[in-house]
This record gives structure tokens, sequence and C-alpha cells, in this order.
């Protein structure tokens, strides 16, 4: 599942921006469906797509991983060949900006597949919901299974049930010696 990076986008009236994100999530879902095979095929994880204003320009964002880590090379190589992909495939009818890159040490968490994969490492969760009064929780993750993420934060488990997570990622942890 991608979804479109929940960024505001101010100084709009209400319905221009909600056409704006309805736009930009259609074209996500359009660009990972696309390309989330071929990357595949190319040896590499398509982690996230983001399709957003940024100074009066479109960005479309690949955020791509691969196990040994991405190279600057790997960003290159993608970009040339994905971003011909998606002109040939006209998805996006004007000028945009494709930007490639590795997720980063805050690595979003979106599929399943992320949260079983971040098993016992440290996790920041928002929910869109309220549990136990809170919104934010951070903590080591501790088991994500039949749609539940169990958090330990702050000394006790917490159950955020997975549909109703706003936001998630790695909190990267710097070794202290």
């Amino acid at each position: 599942m991608i979804d479109l990076a929940k960024e505001e986008i101010t100084g709009l009236p209400l319905a221009l921006s909600r056409g704006m994100v309805s736009k930009a999530h259609m074209v996500t879902k359009q660009v990972a469906d696309l390309v989330e095979p071929i990357l595949g095929e190319m040896g590499f994880e398509l982690v996230d797509v983001q399709y957003l204003p940024k100074y009066g320009r479109w960005v479309l964002r690949l955020y791509i991983d691969t196990e040994g880590g991405v190279t600057i090379d790997d960003c290159a190589q993608v970009s040339r060949e994905i971003g011909d992909l998606i002109d040939v495939k006209d998805i996006i009818m004007h000028e945009y900006i494709l930007e490639v890159s590795s997720p980063g040490l805050n690595r979003p968490l979106k599929k399943e597949r992320d949260f079983i994969w971040a098993r016992g490492k440290r996790v920041k969760v928002r929910m869109v919901k309220p549990v136990n009064g809170r919104r934010n929780f951070t903590g080591c993750l501790k088991n994500f299974e039949d749609g539940t993420l169990y958090v330990e934060a702050e000394g006790s488990l917490v159950a955020l049930p997975w549909v109703e997570v706003d936001k998630a990622n790695l909190v990267y942890e710097f070794n202290q010696s």
C-alpha cells in the first residue's frame, strides 16, 4: 500500500487543496503499480512514493531500498529507467521533478512487510485516533500480528491497530560509545 505523504497544502482554498490531494493520490497509486515490479526485477524495493507540490512545482519522489543499501549510482540508474517509463505511460501530463533516493535512517513503515521487518527495532507511530488517550507512541516494535502493532512504550505494551496508523517510521539510535 503506497500512500500520499500527508503534507499540508497551505494558502489554497479547501476545495482546491482537496482536488490536489486526490490527484496526487491517484498519481502515487499509478506510479507505484507501474514501477514496483520493474524495481523488483532490478533488485530494489519500492519503499514509498510521494507526489506533492513544492515551491510552485510538482515533485515525484521515489524511495527505494535494497539489502545492502542504496548508492547514488543506484538512484541515478533508477531515475533514468523509471523517468522514461513514467513519461511514456503519460501518468503525469505536466512538468514535474523526479527525485529518487534511499528512505534514510528514519525509514517510513507503510506496508505489512515493513512492520514484520521492523520487529525488535525502535519505531515512532502516529495514530489517526487516540489510543489510551494518546496519538503518538515511540518504543520498541515487539510484534506485528493480525493487523496489530505491539509497541513497548514507556514500560507498557500497547496494541495499535494498523488501519488506524497515520504515520510510522524507524527511529535510528546512535551508539553511545
